[in-house]
């Protein structure tokens, strides 16, 4: 069987008044055609995970919103565009939506399709690798000085690299700048990254 994440519950609950039946039925839908469909909370908003991603939900002051994944593979001639996210359109009743039944065919035809390993046209674009940041002359003479630091430091991948070249040029006083440049140091040297407190165990 699925899950339940509590903080969907509690999403429904702090949603407008016109948006909880929306979000209700279409949680519900989703359930029903996906029996063993996870729930998540990403981006503050509900997803529903089977094999990767299904579908989402979202609802704002005036509107719902709802959209699957993949849903440019298969769902079609739907009120969406740009003037909601998803494919569905600005939603303000169940009334917007398709009929239950095509809803679930669309749930279903995505569960085939994450089965299947079938990636999103409009996901599956190889993003340009960002060019690397050159390392400023107070990092690099602190590396100099350490050479654990420097061994850390040169064993991180590039975006790791990034986040704390990133991190110390964006301080705003040099004062920050030298707690930072100090903690980095101290970081490096220990082969832990920018955002190791965040990392999962």
């Amino acid at each position: 069987m699925g899950t339940r994440h509590p903080g969907v519950d509690a999403y429904i609950a702090k949603a407008p008044e016109f948006a909880r039946p929306i979000l209700t039925y279409l949680r519900e839908v989703v359930h029903e055609a996906c029996p063993p469909v996870e729930e998540a909370l990403k981006w503050s908003a509900p997803f529903f995970e089977y094999k990767g991603i299904l579908c989402s939900m979202a609802a704002f002051k005036q509107h719902c919103a709802f959209g699957f994944w993949k849903g440019s593979l298969f769902v079609s001639g739907q009120g969406g565009g740009d003037e909601a996210m998803g494919q569905f359109g600005r939603l303000t009743s169940v009334d917007d939506l398709p009929p239950r039944e095509v809803l679930a065919g669309y749930v279903r035809e995505a569960m085939r399709l994450n089965e299947e390993g079938v990636k999103s046209p409009t996901r599956s674009k190889e993003r340009e690798p960002k060019a690397a940041l050159p390392v400023p002359d107070d990092l690099e003479a602190a590396l100099r000085a350490s050479e654990a630091a420097r061994i850390g430091f040169e064993g991180f991948n590039p975006s790791q690299r990034r986040e704390y070249i990133e991190w110390i040029t964006d301080a705003k006083s040099p004062e920050t700048r030298r707690w930072r440049l100090e903690t980095a140091v101290e970081w490096m040297a220990e082969g832990k990254p920018r955002h190791w407190k965040y990392a999962k165990k």
